[in-house]
């Protein structure tokens, strides 16, 4: 008798779990939203948070100075845009935000960007055209990330996670960028994404 009445009980959790799921089958591990901006790309172009309004992107913190973490990330995201070529998906950016603005001016931006075998560089938004403490302070309230100017070299301590925005400009996965990069689970996942806001 106990587990005739169970049973409704059960399924109503699974019903339950399954809608919190979301369309597409993706699910949000968290929802941040990241705050208004305008910067510079690499064409000397503005992009803002609203021209990537109804696109997923994926986001990282990088420049071109970088001796340690930057190569890798740049290569693992490469390695990411041809896992999403090879699903058939399409509708997505790669946005990259410049920790050393002084340095990485457009120009140097898109010097940067050729160095890697990119599938289809007008994916690719590497931004810059801001102060330091104005990067920092956005890194750190949009995306929870450290970005850090070290006052004995030319190097900025950041951090390496690779962000998964919606198209409502929130934040809603992080992965590492650096090591043990889960490329299949990161196409799956914008592939949901993309199909939940669909």
């Amino acid at each position: 008798m106990r587990k005739k009445l169970l049973l409704p009980y059960v399924l109503l959790v699974v019903l339950v779990l399954v809608a919190c799921s979301g369309p597409g089958g993706f699910k949000a591990d968290f929802e941040y939203q990241i705050a208004p901006f305008e910067f510079t790309n690499q064409h000397n172009e503005q992009v803002s948070l609203d021209d990537l309004e109804g696109q997923v992107w994926l986001s990282q913190f990088i420049f071109t100075k970088c001796t340690s973490v930057c190569p890798p990330m740049m290569v693992n995201m490469v390695d990411i845009e041809a896992e999403l070529a090879e699903e058939g998906i399409e509708d997505y950016k790669i946005v990259s935000f410049s920790v050393d603005p002084e340095v990485d001016t457009p120009e140097v931006l898109q010097e940067y960007l050729d160095r890697y075998d990119t599938q289809d560089q007008s994916k690719w938004e590497m931004l810059t055209g801001y102060a330091m403490e104005d990067i920092s302070k956005f890194a750190l309230e949009s995306f929870k990330a450290i970005v850090v100017d070290d006052p004995n070299s030319d190097q900025v301590t950041h951090g390496v996670q690779f962000s998964l925005v919606n198209q409502q400009g929130q934040i809603v996965k992080m992965y590492n960028g650096v090591e043990n990069v889960p490329y299949e689970q990161i196409a799956k996942d914008m592939k949901a994404l993309i199909k939940a806001g669909a």
